[in-house]
C-alpha cells in the first residue's frame, strides 16, 4: 500500500505546485497601472480634457474657491453656472441626469466588461414628500437595473430617506415617543418596499455608511433588511468604514449574528469619508475619536476586514469598494492563491465612476467582478456629491494627484507611441 501511495503522493504535490505557480502568474499578470488598458476607450480629445480638468483640481485653493462659489451659484439658479458644472465636473463623475441618459454610460463601461452600479445622488432630505421621492426614484432605479444585464447593484442613502435627526434620536435613544414610532414605522416601510422589489427583481441593493453618531440606527435598519431578504441569496448589503476603530469588531459580530439567524451578510468595505467631521465632533464633545489615528492603522483594518470576507466568502458577499491599490491588488492575489473564481458572484471590486480607471479597467481586464459606482440626477441636486469628489482630488501640498499623472502617463505615452 505504501508503494502505490507514493505517486498519489507525489501527483498531489505536483498539482498544488501547478496551482501555486498558476497563482503567481495570476499575480504577475495583473499591472493596476497600465494606463494603456486603463484609457483603452478614451479618445485623445477625452483624455486631454480629463488631464485639464484634474490638473485644476489639482489646485487645493482652486478647489476651495471653486466648491463655495458652486454652492452659491446653484443656490441661485444661476444657468451659466450650471452648463459650466454639467460640461466639466459633472460629466467626469456622473452618469447622466435621468436613468435613460446613464444608459449610454453604462453601455460604454459594459464594452469594458465594467458593470455599473445606480445612484441616485440626492442627499440630506428632511420632508416625507422628500423621503417618498427618494424612495420612488430608488425603486424606478431598481426597475431599470432588471432590465439591463450590466446593473446588478443599486445603491441609496438612508438619510435620503429618514431624517437626520430621527436617526440620531434611535441612536441616542432619547426622546422616543408616539410620534417617533409612527415615523420609524415609516421609514421602515420605504426600506422594506425597497428592498422587497430588489429582491422579487433580482438586484441587489447598496446602503451607504454615514455619520458615527446616526450608524447605529443605520446598522439596525439594515440588519432589520438582510434577516428579511438574504435568506437564499445576497440582496442587502451594509456598509462598513474601515477607518472606525470598532467595525473590525463588528464585522465579526454581523457575520456571526447572519450565521445563527440563518441568512448570509453582505458587506461593502469602504475605509470612510468623514473623518475630519468625525474627528472635530469627537473633540468637541469631549469623546473618544471613533477614527484610527493614522493611515496606517486604517489601511491595516480595512486588509484585515477584506482577508476575512475573502475567507468566508461561501457566508459573504463582500465588495471592496476602494480605490487603494494596495488593497485592490491584495484581493486579487488572495483570489489567485485561494484557486478562487475570479468572477465568482461574492467577490466584487468597485470604484467610483471617473476615478481610478486604472484599477477598476486593468480588474475588468483580468476577468476580476468588477463595477463602477454611476451617480445619477439633476446638477443641482448632485452637487454636493461633486464638490466632495473635487476635494478629494485635490492636494494640499500641490503635488500632483494620482489621478492627474496617471491621465498625463497615458498621453505622453501616445504620443511616443
Amino acid at each position: 500500500m505504501e508503494e502505490i501511495g507514493k505517486p498519489v503522493k507525489k501527483f498531489d504535490q505536483l498539482k498544488k505546485a501547478v496551482q501555486e505557480m498558476d497563482a503567481k502568474n495570476a499575480r504577475l499578470e495583473l499591472d493596476l497601472l497600465d494606463t494603456a488598458i486603463a484609457f483603452a476607450d478614451k479618445s485623445d480629445k477625452e483624455l486631454k480634457k480629463a488631464a485639464w480638468l484634474f490638473g485644476l483640481m489639482n489646485k487645493h485653493w482652486l478647489v476651495g474657491i471653486g466648491s463655495k462659489l458652486g454652492v452659491a451659484a446653484i443656490k441661485l439658479h444661476l444657468p451659466f453656472i450650471e452648463t459650466v458644472v454639467k460640461n466639466t465636473i459633472y460629466e467626469q463623475f456622473c452618469g447622466g441626469t435621468t436613468l435613460l441618459e446613464c444608459q449610454k454610460s453604462i453601455d460604454r463601461l459594459a464594452r469594458q466588461n465594467t458593470l455599473s452600479i445606480l445612484d441616485y445622488g440626492a442627499e440630506a432630505k428632511e420632508t416625507e414628500e422628500d423621503f417618498n421621492q427618494t424612495m420612488n426614484e430608488t425603486i424606478r432605479a431598481i426597475e431599470f437595473a432588471a432590465h439591463n444585464d450590466s446593473v446588478p447593484v443599486v445603491s441609496t442613502k438612508i438619510t435620503g430617506m429618514a431624517r437626520f435627526n430621527l436617526l440620531k434620536t434611535f441612536t441616542d435613544e432619547e426622546g422616543v415617543d408616539k410620534a417617533f414610532r409612527q415615523e420609524y414605522k415609516n421609514v421602515l416601510k420605504r426600506l422594506d418596499a425597497i428592498c422587497h422589489v430588489a429582491a422579487s427583481k433580482g438586484v441587489a441593493i447598496f446602503f451607504d455608511a454615514e455619520e458615527s453618531w446616526i450608524q447605529d440606527a443605520i446598522d439596525h435598519l439594515v440588519t432589520i433588511m438582510m434577516r428579511r431578504y438574504n435568506r437564499e441569496k445576497v440582496v442587502v448589503y451594509n456598509t462598513f468604514q474601515m477607518y472606525r476603530t470598532d467595525r473590525l469588531q463588528y464585522l465579526s459580530d454581523s457575520f456571526n449574528a447572519a450565521l445563527k439567524g440563518g441568512y448570509m451578510l453582505g458587506a461593502k468595505l469602504v475605509r470612510g469619508a468623514y473623518m475630519d467631521k468625525e474627528r472635530e465632533r469627537a473633540e468637541r464633545k469631549g469623546y473618544p475619536s471613533p477614527i484610527y489615528p493614522n493611515k496606517e492603522a486604517t489601511d491595516d483594518a480595512y486588509n484585515t476586514a477584506m482577508r476575512f470576507c475573502v475567507d468566508n466568502y461561501l457566508q459573504i458577499a463582500s465588495c471592496n469598494a476602494s480605490h487603494n491599490l494596495e488593497s485592490n491588488m491584495l484581493q486579487a492575489e488572495l483570489i489567485a492563491q485561494r484557486n478562487l473564481p475570479r468572477n465568482h458572484p461574492h467577490l466584487n471590486f468597485c470604484q467610483l465612476y471617473g476615478m481610478s480607471d486604472n484599477i477598476t479597467f486593468n480588474l475588468a481586464h483580468a476577468g476580476y467582478n468588477v463595477a463602477k459606482y454611476v451617480p445619477y440626477g439633476p446638477v443641482r441636486e448632485v452637487v454636493p456629491y461633486l464638490i466632495r469628489r473635487a476635494e478629494e482630488n485635490s492636494s494640499v501640498t500641490g503635488d500632483m494627484s494620482r489621478e492627474y499623472q496617471l491621465v498625463l502617463k497615458e498621453i505622453k505615452r501616445r504620443e511616443i507611441g
